[in-house]
């Protein structure tokens, strides 16, 4: 039986895996003999692959599993916890900026009786400023708009036992959000603070696109506020243009006035046209999760794995 399960993933970090494997390795050894580090390789076209199967080909607790291509953060953190066999399974970045050392006091609050055990940052030293800002702004207004407490703050980096690991697995949309997903089912977690070390190696991967992606899979995974926001933009400019209609009735017939005004007119038909484009935009990304939950495609396509049993 497994006690541990380390879960990675993996994109361009050949020169981060030789620490990690040390300094994991060295961590978990003094927990338990029983554990398995699960690198899932996310369509790096660097050396990772590499070094990961070797490691493997050396100690068989090390697993891995190679995407096809790139299929997201979350979706290697996902095929990583289908596949994990511990007790405990930890999901944890590779970059370094996770420090390995945390997951003693993880395990401990785990035998304690915690089922979730957050990682929770005090600083983010290396990021920009706007990375900051934007990450800061994003998980309060997540928690204002949502009927779950997402706590703030946390990433990726905690612990799950094996009852959670099951129920995610159950959860089959297509745009995963995990951070939401763990915090829908209600168990009571545990945080661990720590300040969070720069990246030593390579460059973030999380791009303001990538950012951007993430931010609405979010909120239009867990809150129905845009589209409550575009009902009532509809609602208002629905009572304002009845209003111009009644000045504009009024004004022709009851006092003989013909309304003038082009400016007004196109800034107003401009303004009112923009808006419905936006309500359809937020409609349009609700259509978009139904249509890819329907189309029921694999959200992973596994290459090459040592696993024998992949889930």
């Amino acid at each position: 039986m497994v006690e541990i399960s380390v879960v990675l993933p993996v994109y361009n970090e050949e020169q981060n895996l030789k620490e990690l494997y040390a300094r994991l390795s060295e961590t978990l050894r003094q927990l338990t003999n029983a554990y398995e580090i699960l690198f899932v390789n996310d369509g790096s076209n660097d050396g990772s692959l590499a070094i990961i199967k070797n490691y493997s080909s050396t100690d068989s607790r090390i697993k891995f599993i190679s995407f096809t291509r790139n299929f997201g953060h979350q979706n290697a953190i996902a095929a990583g916890i289908q596949n994990a066999r511990g007790n405990a399974v930890i999901t944890m970045d590779a970059d370094l900026q996770d420090p390995p050392e945390l997951i003693s006091d993880m395990h401990r609050y785990f035998t304690e009786g915690y089922k979730v055990v957050y990682a929770r940052r005090l600083s983010r030293p290396g990021e920009s400023s706007f990375k900051r800002f934007t990450a800061k702004a994003f998980y309060r207004l997540m928690k204002r708009i949502t009927a779950i407490d997402i706590p703030i703050d946390t990433g990726d980096f905690r612990l799950i036992g094996r009852e959670v690991a099951m129920k995610l697995g159950e959860m089959k949309e297509a745009n995963k959000f995990l951070r939401g997903q763990i915090a829908w089912m209600g168990f009571t977690p545990k945080f661990i603070e720590y300040e969070r070390p720069g990246r030593k190696h390579g460059s973030t991967k999380f791009t303001i696109k990538r950012m951007t992606r993430f931010a609405i899979d979010g909120i239009t995974s867990f809150s129905n506020f845009p589209l409550q926001i575009a009902t009532f933009l509809g609602f208002l400019f629905s009572i304002v243009a009845f209003i111009l209609i009644l000045y504009s009735l009024n004004s022709k017939y009851i006092l003989h006035q013909v309304v003038t005004g082009w400016t007004s007119l196109m800034v107003s038909t401009m303004f009112i046209g923009g808006v419905q484009l936006l309500c359809i935009g937020i409609i349009g990304e609700y259509i978009m999760r139904i249509n890819n939950d329907v189309k029921r495609r694999p959200s992973f396509i596994v290459e090459e794995s040592n696993i024998n049993d992949m889930s």
